[in-house]
């Protein structure tokens, strides 16, 4: 996906103003991009706190990170706590055990708000060491975090940002129904107020490029905008069902 997108990133330096992300989910995008300056953002508190904790304090995340069991029943036990109770390294380093070590990697939660995913096993947690949440410390020490609404994050874009925009969506649908990040939906109303956003921020002169869904309600609300089909992920159909839409024509 990286490389499809390559022709609609600007290079770090063709950025006037900031990069703003008001979907950061697993910051890929960020990451590649590496803006000389940023304002990441997501409604999922925990993944946010996540970011804080490793760009604050990388080493100590990795400590508590490391520290945790390797069974079964030690992973219920994280589970249980309370993360309000915690201070944000260890809130960070225990969503960052849990996201390792739940099955498959999903983050759902129930009506109360509770983290709900049963354990996976250990083999995807010692992808993460100690240099690599080092380095992620080094690429967010710049950024701005924020938890926050998608809407205020774009209004508050200034002439010569850059956005980009990953909303949840499910492809080839008009709207999310079953979200892994939060007990949440992202429903059709979300991408009228989101596609009212993007159109604000085109007047005061920013820049945008978002992948999303390519159903015919959605790309509607975007009309007037170039759209360019995005390729299949995996094994699926010839068909993607995703669309990156853009007010402009790329740097590629």
């Amino acid at each position: 996906m990286l490389t499809f997108l390559g022709d609609f990133l600007p290079c770090r330096d063709d950025i006037r103003g900031k990069y703003v992300e008001p979907f950061v989910g697993g910051g890929a995008v960020f990451f590649h991009v590496q803006p000389v300056e940023a304002i990441l953002s997501d409604s999922n508190a925990e993944l946010i706190d996540v970011y804080r904790g490793i760009r604050d304090d990388p080493v100590g995340v990795w400590e508590r990170y490391e520290a945790f069991g390797n069974t079964k029943e030690e992973y219920h036990r994280v589970r249980s706590l309370c993360a309000a109770r915690l201070g944000l390294t260890e809130r960070a380093a225990r969503s960052l055990y849990l996201n390792r070590t739940c099955f498959k990697g999903n983050w759902r939660h129930n009506a109360n708000g509770q983290f709900n995913v049963g354990y996976g096993g250990q083999s995807r947690r010692w992808v993460i060491t100690r240099d690599y949440l080092v380095a992620v410390s080094r690429a967010l020490s710049t950024a701005e975090l924020l938890c926050s609404d998608f809407e205020a994050m774009i209004d508050a874009s200034e002439k010569g940002d850059f956005l980009f925009l990953d909303p949840p969506y499910r492809p080839g649908e008009r709207e999310l129904v079953n979200d892994h990040y939060s007990w949440k939906h992202f429903a059709f109303a979300d991408h009228q107020r989101l596609a009212g956003a993007l159109r604000r921020c085109v007047h005061r002169g920013a820049t945008w490029c978002m992948t999303t869904s390519a159903h015919s309600d959605i790309l509607a609300l975007f009309e007037g905008f170039p759209a360019w089909e995005a390729p299949p992920r995996g094994r699926g159909p010839s068909r993607s069902g995703e669309v990156l839409i853009s007010n402009h024509g790329g740097w590629g």
